[in-house]
């Protein structure tokens, strides 16, 4: 891929590689099953980082943040690295891909994974956007295709044994879930399934955050059975809460970068009054008391 240049392969302090923001939280099962590999034979490839020159040549982390947990709990204060210089497209569809290629990926992060992809590489080539009317006529291509994810859709399908179809729904679903249903998704007691996605795809936006929501609080198995419930008598009203929620996404989600700005400084007291809450409600460590790094 281009935009993107190996600088260096040395060991480097794993406290001063950044791994914040990943699309995926690790699994604690990978990172066990890591450590006793990692033991029995050693390490078998270099993580990979990139130094962000826009921030002060910090090394963030690229591919690797198991095998950097890893490392964490054996006590190894380094780890051999592959450092890079390349654009933060190019660093995204690296994450992504490392996922893709080397992690037995469940449903849901398949399709975030998978959406994710698609929108990343549409931005390093325009050219491969499908094009419309005559022209994808004359091409033969599918309306909702584009050369962004066929070539992994062919292989994906063959993995899962699963249609094209289906690998098509999942990017989907992906592209219609906001980062807070992917949470609330990822904390349900049960899988969520690929029917659960292909409804969520397919649901009224209104629908959405209360199917995510009952399936995070195990107060439902599947999408299919909320939308069941809503459409019973006496439940057709939206929720008051779910419909504010709504409007304050949508519009907040639209609002250039320094109306967000403002929005935050205006209720920051407030922000900061909810952010605690969720943080002690996790039972997380705050992230003032962890310190940069």
């Amino acid at each position: 891929m281009r935009d993107a240049k190996l600088l260096n392969t040395l060991e480097i302090d794993i406290d001063a590689i950044r791994t914040d923001g990943r699309l995926r939280p690790f699994s604690e099962t990978a990172v066990t099953s890591l450590i006793a590999s990692i033991k029995e034979i050693g390490l078998q490839s270099e993580i990979h980082v990139r130094k962000v020159a826009h921030q002060d040549g910090i090394l963030r982390l690229i591919a690797g943040g198991h095998r950097i947990e890893a490392f964490r709990r054996m006590k190894r204060q380094k780890i051999p690295c592959k450092v890079w210089d390349c654009t933060d497209d190019w660093a995204m569809l690296a994450e992504i891909d490392d996922n893709l290629a080397h992690t037995d990926l469940n449903p849901l992060d398949l399709a975030v994974f998978l959406a994710e992809r698609k929108a990343v590489y549409e931005r390093m080539y325009p050219e491969t956007r499908a094009v419309s009317g005559a022209a994808l006529a004359a091409k033969r291509w599918d309306a909702t295709d584009n050369m962004a994810v066929a070539s992994f859709v062919t292989s994906t399908a063959d993995k899962m044994n699963q249609s094209e179809r289906t690998i098509r729904r999942l990017v989907s679903a992906g592209q219609a879930l906001d980062p807070e249903a992917i949470s609330m998704l990822r904390s349900a007691p049960h899988r969520v399934t690929l029917a659960d996605l292909q409804a969520l795809a397919k649901c009224a936006p209104d629908d959405r955050p209360v199917i995510c929501r009952e399936l995070s609080l195990g107060k439902a198995k599947s999408a299919k059975e909320v939308l069941d419930r809503r459409k019973q008598p006496g439940t057709a009203a939206v929720d008051p809460v779910d419909k504010a929620h709504r409007k304050l996404y949508e519009a907040y989600a639209r609002a250039p970068k320094d109306a967000r700005r403002r929005f935050v400084r205006d209720f920051s007291e407030e922000l900061q009054s909810f952010l605690a809450e969720r943080v002690e409600a996790a039972g997380a460590v705050p992230f003032k008391a962890r310190g940069r790094k």
